[in-house]
């Protein structure tokens, strides 16, 4: 398996163990809160149709972002088609050789959330995907195509025929999924078409909804914990009071999830004078594209936001990272990478600039060192 070099960074990012041990309560708590009856209540009715079907499985790579900070880890967003989970478990391996020994112990901690969705899906009938797709749009233009092809041969491994598609390439109804003849057991979702609204996305979306084909990641976990809209609810205290979690779990989520409202919800003239405070947030695209710092804003801009598209979010700067020979320290985002409850892995994205955009010299994917 390729190292990819060229996303992975040779520096360290230490990470207090205190620090880790909120983070992995934050992951479960949210595991548990997004099967709770009243949080699914308060959920479904603001969701499209297909994230209201409850497929029965879960999602195979979920993404918990967070900041560090003095006091304590800051969740910024979670992902529920998180790249970069390979690329980050690599970069704990200093050569070739070591990742080489590691190959075995990675195949089973990415490829068993697999089989567990397969076997959800089925009732058991299948223990693991005969036929895998890994689906994205124009995939061989994307950046982490190469991790995407590390996938595919992870699952041809296993046994699993595995290939890497734009979903035109796939006739797809209510009747099932195929690729060149072959009916597909699992779609692995890269896509970002997160509601499977598109064109492009309508066949999949029809088997999905009659059960003829396991979609992981799905709607019904984006609308449950990779929607931004839900950030509003888990950072009020009001709110989180009603949805049946603990005391500890709701005093847990208000310090760890950064205020977060929608636009529409806000009077513009008073949020204009707070914006240096703030990030503004479309809630329909994933990691940091779109994402506006409040000090970087002008009025213009400011006044064109979409409002009822757009997350205001208290502003949690990314702690820094010595940056060694690279020159000045580089920004740090921690990702846990978790299948339900169970955390995967963890990884740590270095950059400069505002986006984590896997360019930096002598940044990506990093080591994480727990202290």
């Amino acid at each position: 398996m390729p190292l990819y070099r060229d996303v992975i960074s040779d520096l360290t990012v230490d990470l207090p163990r205190r620090d880790l041990r909120t983070m992995l309560r934050t992951v479960r708590t949210l595991f548990r809160l997004s099967g709770l009856p009243a949080y699914r209540a308060t959920v479904l009715p603001l969701v499209p149709e297909s994230a209201r079907f409850d497929p029965g499985h879960d999602a195979v790579m979920m993404g918990y972002d967070f900041h560090l900070t003095a006091d304590g880890p800051r969740l910024i967003e979670v992902n529920t088609n998180a790249g970069g989970g390979l690329l980050a478990a690599l970069a704990h391996f200093p050569s070739l050789q070591d990742a080489r020994r590691a190959t075995g112990r990675l195949r089973r901690a990415f490829l068993e959330p697999f089989a567990a969705e397969m076997a959800r899906f089925s009732g058991g009938a299948l223990a693991r995907p005969r036929r895998v797709v890994i689906l994205d749009e124009e995939p061989e233009t994307q950046f982490l195509y190469a991790e995407m092809q590390a996938f595919a041969e992870l699952f041809q491994e296993w046994g699993t025929a595995a290939q890497v598609v734009d979903p035109v390439r796939l006739h797809a109804d209510g009747g099932g999924v195929w690729l060149d003849g072959e009916r597909i057991d699992l779609i692995y979702n890269r896509h970002c078409d997160f509601y499977l609204e598109s064109a492009a996305m309508a066949g999949i979306r029809a088997a999905y909804l009659t059960g003829e084909v396991c979609l992981s990641p799905n709607p019904f976990v984006y609308g449950l914990l990779g929607d931004k809209r839900r950030m509003v609810l888990w950072s009020d205290v009001e709110i989180l009071a009603q949805l049946g979690l603990s005391q500890t779990e709701q005093e847990l989520l208000l310090q760890v999830v950064p205020r977060s409202r929608l636009l529409a919800d806000l009077a513009a003239n008073e949020l204009w004078p707070q914006r240096k405070s703030l990030v503004f947030k479309p809630v329909d695209r994933y990691g940091s594209r779109g994402v506006l710092v409040g000090d970087k804003l002008t009025r213009g801009r400011f006044e064109a936001l979409p409002a009822d598209q757009t997350l205001v979010q208290d502003l949690v700067p990314p702690s820094l990272t010595p940056g060694g020979s690279h020159g000045e320290p580089m920004k740090t985002d921690l990702r846990l990478y978790a299948y339900r409850d169970q955390v995967l892995g963890l990884g740590a994205r270095l950059y400069r600039g505002q986006v984590t955009n896997l360019r930096t010299p002598g940044g990506g994917f990093a080591r994480v060192r727990v202290v």
